[in-house]
């Protein structure tokens, strides 16, 4: 049974960062992509950030591009999103998600196991 735990969300002033992570259990990690996903009330879950297995592939939706990184320690299970210069725009609810296969993608329907969120709040 794969289990997915995010931590690390909180409440957060505009400019500030955080660290959110993902420790993963119940299957090989090292062998498996990894997404970020984040969800606001009323709207659909959205893209945030992937790495391949290897950790040499990452992509970035373009809200979050040059100022979030995806990382993974597959020593430690986990998988990382550090946010800096956090906008007001960037509160939500962040899930991680992971893939049955090693190659990363974008595309919601592509992750099979999902965490329970950590909600993020970024006040202006």
């Amino acid at each position: 049974q794969v289990q997915l735990v995010e931590s690390g969300g909180g409440l957060v002033q505009a400019g500030g960062s955080l660290r959110l992570s993902c420790a993963a259990s119940g299957r090989t990690f090292g062998s498996f992509a990894m997404g970020w996903f984040r969800q606001t009330p009323g709207k659909e879950r959205e893209f945030v950030a992937t790495i391949n297995w290897k950790g040499t592939n990452t992509y970035y939706a373009d809200s979050v591009k040059g100022r979030f990184t995806i990382s993974r320690d597959d020593a430690k299970n986990t998988v990382y999103l550090q946010m800096n210069s956090l906008k007001p725009e960037d509160t939500a609810v962040y899930y991680c998600a992971q893939r049955t296969i090693g190659i990363a993608t974008t595309a919601i329907q592509g992750y099979d196991y999902w965490g329970q969120g950590t909600q993020v709040t970024v006040s202006s």
